[in-house]
Protein backbone atom coordinates (compact mmCIF):
# COMPACT_ATOMS: atom_id res chain seq x y z
CA UNK A 1 0.00 0.00 0.00
CA UNK A 2 1.36 3.52 -0.97
CA UNK A 3 1.00 6.30 1.31
CA UNK A 4 -0.63 8.93 -0.66
CA UNK A 5 -0.19 12.55 0.48
CA UNK A 6 -3.47 12.96 1.60
CA UNK A 7 -3.08 10.34 4.10
CA UNK A 8 -0.08 12.60 5.57
CA UNK A 9 -2.93 15.50 5.35
CA UNK A 10 -5.18 13.36 7.30
CA UNK A 11 -2.54 12.28 10.09
CA UNK A 12 -1.37 16.51 10.58
CA UNK A 13 -5.15 16.95 10.95
CA UNK A 14 -5.71 14.63 13.52
CA UNK A 15 -2.73 15.39 15.42
CA UNK A 16 -3.43 18.65 15.05
CA UNK A 17 -6.83 18.18 16.59
CA UNK A 18 -5.48 15.91 19.17
CA UNK A 19 -4.05 19.11 20.61
CA UNK A 20 -7.50 20.52 21.70
CA UNK A 21 -8.11 17.35 23.73
CA UNK A 22 -4.84 16.59 25.22
CA UNK A 23 -3.50 20.23 25.82
CA UNK A 24 0.41 19.97 25.84
CA UNK A 25 1.29 22.10 22.78
CA UNK A 26 3.85 19.59 21.39
CA UNK A 27 1.51 16.90 19.56
CA UNK A 28 0.76 20.11 17.11
CA UNK A 29 4.19 20.73 15.66
CA UNK A 30 4.07 16.67 14.95
CA UNK A 31 0.84 17.72 13.13
CA UNK A 32 2.23 20.54 11.15
CA UNK A 33 5.27 18.52 10.66
CA UNK A 34 2.64 16.08 8.56
CA UNK A 35 0.84 18.45 6.59
CA UNK A 36 4.15 19.61 5.85
CA UNK A 37 5.21 16.36 4.24
CA UNK A 38 1.77 16.07 2.32
CA UNK A 39 2.80 19.33 0.60
CA UNK A 40 6.01 17.83 -0.08
CA UNK A 41 4.44 14.72 -1.14
CA UNK A 42 1.44 16.85 -3.21
CA UNK A 43 4.97 18.18 -4.95
CA UNK A 44 7.11 15.02 -5.07
CA UNK A 45 4.87 11.97 -5.77
CA UNK A 46 7.52 9.28 -6.44
CA UNK A 47 8.87 10.50 -2.74
CA UNK A 48 9.84 7.16 -1.22
CA UNK A 49 8.05 6.31 2.26
CA UNK A 50 11.56 6.49 3.91
CA UNK A 51 12.25 10.33 3.37
CA UNK A 52 8.41 11.00 4.46
CA UNK A 53 9.35 9.59 7.53
CA UNK A 54 12.85 10.96 7.91
CA UNK A 55 11.45 14.76 6.56
CA UNK A 56 8.35 14.35 9.04
CA UNK A 57 10.58 13.83 11.75
CA UNK A 58 13.06 16.45 10.72
CA UNK A 59 10.37 19.01 10.26
CA UNK A 60 8.68 18.02 13.69
CA UNK A 61 11.74 18.34 15.69
CA UNK A 62 12.35 21.67 14.00
CA UNK A 63 9.36 23.09 14.94
CA UNK A 64 9.18 22.13 18.08
CA UNK A 65 12.38 23.25 19.11
CA UNK A 66 11.70 26.55 16.96
CA UNK A 67 8.62 27.20 19.12
CA UNK A 68 10.23 26.51 22.26
CA UNK A 69 13.85 28.73 21.60
CA UNK A 70 12.39 31.35 19.88
CA UNK A 71 8.19 31.96 20.41
CA UNK A 72 7.30 30.03 23.74
CA UNK A 73 5.30 32.72 25.53
CA UNK A 74 6.80 31.59 29.00
CA UNK A 75 9.66 32.93 28.74
CA UNK A 76 8.76 35.97 27.83
CA UNK A 77 6.48 37.28 30.78
CA UNK A 78 8.38 36.22 33.94
CA UNK A 79 7.32 38.79 36.96
CA UNK A 80 9.28 37.18 39.14
CA UNK A 81 10.58 39.73 42.18
CA UNK A 82 13.23 40.84 41.69
CA UNK A 83 13.51 40.67 38.22
CA UNK A 84 12.31 44.54 37.64
CA UNK A 85 14.17 45.70 41.15
CA UNK A 86 13.93 49.45 39.97
CA UNK A 87 10.86 49.76 38.81
CA UNK A 88 9.60 49.08 41.84
CA UNK A 89 11.84 51.14 44.54
CA UNK A 90 10.15 54.35 45.67
CA UNK A 91 6.88 53.03 44.99
CA UNK A 92 4.07 53.88 47.68
CA UNK A 93 1.52 51.95 49.49
CA UNK A 94 -0.85 51.76 52.22
CA UNK A 95 0.06 48.93 55.07
CA UNK A 96 -2.96 46.26 55.51
CA UNK A 97 -1.09 44.49 57.99
CA UNK A 98 0.58 45.48 60.84
CA UNK A 99 4.14 44.13 61.58
CA UNK A 100 6.68 44.54 64.84
CA UNK A 101 10.15 45.77 63.14
CA UNK A 102 11.53 42.65 61.12
CA UNK A 103 8.41 40.81 61.25
CA UNK A 104 5.95 40.17 57.54
CA UNK A 105 3.40 42.97 57.19
CA UNK A 106 1.41 42.81 54.16
CA UNK A 107 0.95 46.45 52.18
CA UNK A 108 -1.12 46.95 49.36
CA UNK A 109 -0.24 49.29 46.33
CA UNK A 110 -2.55 51.35 44.19
CA UNK A 111 -1.53 49.74 41.45
CA UNK A 112 0.04 46.49 41.18
CA UNK A 113 3.70 45.90 40.85
CA UNK A 114 5.63 43.07 39.66
CA UNK A 115 1.99 41.51 39.03
CA UNK A 116 0.38 41.53 42.21
CA UNK A 117 -0.98 44.31 44.23
CA UNK A 118 -0.42 42.96 47.88
CA UNK A 119 2.69 42.05 49.21
CA UNK A 120 4.18 40.77 52.05
CA UNK A 121 6.25 43.77 53.70
CA UNK A 122 9.33 44.07 56.07
CA UNK A 123 10.52 47.24 58.07
CA UNK A 124 13.39 48.45 60.80
CA UNK A 125 10.20 50.33 62.47
CA UNK A 126 6.46 48.64 63.43
CA UNK A 127 3.87 49.63 61.09
CA UNK A 128 0.80 50.05 61.81
CA UNK A 129 -2.48 49.30 59.98
CA UNK A 130 -3.05 52.09 57.74
CA UNK A 131 0.41 53.82 57.41
CA UNK A 132 1.84 54.72 53.99
CA UNK A 133 5.07 53.39 53.59
CA UNK A 134 7.67 53.59 50.52
CA UNK A 135 9.22 50.35 49.17
CA UNK A 136 13.63 50.82 49.57
CA UNK A 137 14.28 46.96 48.42
CA UNK A 138 13.24 43.72 47.38
CA UNK A 139 14.52 40.39 49.08
CA UNK A 140 13.27 37.55 47.52
CA UNK A 141 9.00 37.39 46.86
CA UNK A 142 9.24 40.43 50.20
CA UNK A 143 9.34 44.42 49.90
CA UNK A 144 11.38 45.83 52.57
CA UNK A 145 9.72 49.45 52.95
CA UNK A 146 10.43 52.50 55.01
CA UNK A 147 7.66 54.43 56.83
CA UNK A 148 6.88 58.08 55.50
CA UNK A 149 6.25 60.84 57.90
CA UNK A 150 3.40 63.08 58.03
CA UNK A 151 2.89 65.17 54.96
CA UNK A 152 5.83 62.91 52.61
CA UNK A 153 4.98 61.43 49.34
Amino acid sequence: MDILWWHWLVLGLILIGLELVVPSFTIIWFGLGAVLVSILLALFPACPLPLQIFAWCVASILFTFVWFRFFNPRNKSRTFSGTAKDAVLGQTGLVIRGAEPYAKGAVKFQLPLLGADEWPCLADEPLEIGDRVKVVDVEGHVMKVEKLKKGES
